[in-house]
C-alpha cells in the first residue's frame, strides 16, 4: 500500500532525478514544484478526506510543470528579485550600512593613530637630546633683549669615531675637542640673522666660574683668540666670553661634532651646493670641483673645514659654513624628508644623538632654530661675518663701532643694516 501523498508516489519518483532516483536527468532540467499558498478550497460533495487526516490541506496540483496553476498560483519571487525584501534591498535582519557612522569612526581612528604617533615621536626625540650645558653657571650676564639668540658651535670632537672614520674624514686623532666654528643666530619678527664669529677673533677673557670646579677666576684683561676660551673651560666659558665682548645675551647653546655633522648630511641623502671654485686641501681632505653638486657627509665636512685653500682663509671659511648650514636646514625641512618616515627618523636620530645643548633647550626651540636657518637660505634673512677692522699679531680685531650698532639692532629685534666682512 502506498501511503505517499499525491504527487509523491513511488511512480512519480522513479522517473525523476534526485535522491533515490535512477534518472540521469540533471536537476537543472526540471523545476521543483511550487506549493500554492493559502487555505485550500472546501471539498466538494462526495469528496474523500485527504490521506493525512482532517485539517491537513491537500497538496496543489501542477498544471504546466512550472507551478503556474492559475491566478492564485504561488510565485516564488525569484523572477522579480523580491525574495530578500525587494530589488537590491537588504535581506531580513540586514539593515542598510550606516555610512556616516563608518566614516566618523574611521576618522576618529586615523586621528587617534596620528596623535599617538606624534606624541610618541615627541617623547622619543626629547629623550635623545643631550642637555649637558648649564648656562646658570654663567655669571654677570647682559639683560635679555627681544627675539632669541642661539650660539651654534661646531667642534672637532672625535668622540665615538673609529680609526677608519678618522682616516676617511681627515680629522686626525687629537684628544679632547676644540671649536672649529662659532655662529650667533638671532630669530625674531624682522627676519633671521646669522653671524659668524671667526675663531681667530681677539677677545678678552673675563671673570668666570669654573664649570667643573665651581671656583671663581678673576679676569686679568688677558686677550686670546676666541676658540681658546672653549679650550680653556668649555661651553660655559665660551658663552661668558661672547656675552662679555658683545653685550648680547645668548639664550641657547647648540654644539655638534665631526661625526654627527657627517651623519646628518648622509641621513638626508646629501646636500646640493654650488661650489664657487675648485677646492683642493690636503688638511681637510677636500677635493671638489667648481659647480653644482650633491655633497655627502665626508665631502661636506671637508668643505666646511677648508680654509688654507681659500684666499680669505678663516673669513672665507665662515662664509662657506653659513651657506652650507643654511642649505642643510633647507634640505631637512623639505617634504621629501619631513613626510618620509624612512628618511625623517634616521635624520632625527643622527642629529639628536650628536647634538649637545643647554639644559633649557626644548624640541620647539631646536625646530625654531632650523626654520630660522632655512629662512636665511631663502633670502628672508641675513648672513654675515662679525665686522672686523684689522688684525694684530694674527688676531682679528672687531670693529667696535659696528659691533655696538649690530648688537643694539639685535637686542631691539630691528632689521640689521650693519655690513660684515
Amino acid at each position: 500500500m502506498n501511503d505517499w501523498p499525491e504527487g509523491w508516489s513511488g511512480d512519480n519518483r522513479a522517473g525523476r532525478y534526485g535522491r533515490g532516483s535512477a534518472s540521469a536527468q540533471p536537476e537543472s532540467a526540471r523545476v521543483m514544484r511550487q506549493v500554492r499558498r493559502g487555505a485550500a478550497p472546501p471539498p466538494g460533495p462526495g469528496a474523500s478526506a485527504p490521506p493525512y487526516g482532517g485539517g491537513v490541506p491537500q497538496q496543489p496540483s501542477y498544471v504546466d510543470g512550472r507551478g503556474h496553476g492559475g491566478q492564485d498560483a504561488y510565485d516564488s519571487g525569484y523572477n522579480t528579485g523580491q525574495v530578500y525584501g525587494g530589488p537590491g534591498g537588504p535581506g531580513p535582519g540586514r539593515p542598510a550600512p550606516d555610512w556616516r557612522r563608518r566614516i566618523k569612526w574611521t576618522a576618529i581612528t586615523l586621528v587617534t593613530a596620528l596623535v599617538v604617533t606624534t606624541v610618541g615621536t615627541y617623547f622619543w626625540a626629547d629623550s635623545k637630546l643631550n642637555r649637558e650645558v648649564d648656562l646658570s653657571k654663567v655669571i654677570e650676564r647682559p639683560e635679555a633683549g627681544e627675539g632669541t639668540n642661539y650660539l651654534i658651535v661646531g667642534s672637532d670632537s672625535r668622540e665615538g669615531m673609529t680609526d677608519e672614520q678618522k682616516k676617511d674624514l681627515h680629522t686626525g686623532s687629537a684628544e679632547g675637542k676644540r671649536t672649529d666654528s662659532m655662529m650667533i643666530l638671532h630669530t625674531g619678527d624682522n627676519g633671521s640673522t646669522l653671524i659668524s664669529l671667526p675663531r681667530d677673533s681677539d677677545v678678552e677673557i673675563p671673570s668666570f666660574v669654573g664649570s667643573e670646579s665651581g671656583k671663581t677666576y678673576q679676569g686679568t684683561g688677558r686677550h686670546v683668540k676666541l676658540n681658546a676660551a672653549y679650550a680653556e673651560d668649555g661651553p660655559e666659558l665660551l658663552v661668558r666670553t661672547v656675552e662679555y665682548n658683545t653685550g648680547l645675551r645668548l639664550d641657547h647653546y647648540v654644539e655638534i661634532g665631526f661625526a654627527g655633522f657627517a651623519n646628518i648630511v648622509d641621513a638626508v641623502g646629501g646636500v646640493e651646493m654650488d661650489i664657487p671654485q675648485d677646492i683642493k686641501d690636503t688638511k681637510s681632505g677636500a677635493d671638489l670641483k667648481k659647480g653644482k653638486q650633491t655633497l655627502n657627509g665626508q665631502d661636506a665636512l671637508a668643505f666646511v673645514r677648508t680654509r688654507y685653500a681659500l684666499a680669505g682663509s678663516d673669513l672665507d671659511r665662515t662664509k662657506n659654513q653659513q651657506k652650507f648650514l643654511a642649505a642643510l636646514a633647507n634640505q631637512v625641512a623639505t617634504p621629501s624628508t619631513v613626510l618620509n618616515p624612512f628618511r625623517l627618523y634616521p635624520t632625527m636620530g643622527a642629529g639628536l644623538d650628536s647634538l649637545i645643548v643647554d639644559e633649557d633647550m626644548g624640541l620647539f626651540d631646536l625646530a625654531g632654530m632650523f626654520w630660522a636657518m632655512k629662512s636665511v637660505s631663502g633670502g628672508d634673512g641675513t648672513s654675515m661675518n662679525m665686522p672686523v677692522s684689522g688684525s694684530v699679531g694674527g688676531n682679528l680685531q672687531w670693529d667696535k663701532a659696528k659691533v655696538k650698532t649690530l648688537v643694539e639692532q639685535l637686542k631691539n629685534d630691528e632689521k640689521v643694516t650693519v655690513k660684515g666682512n
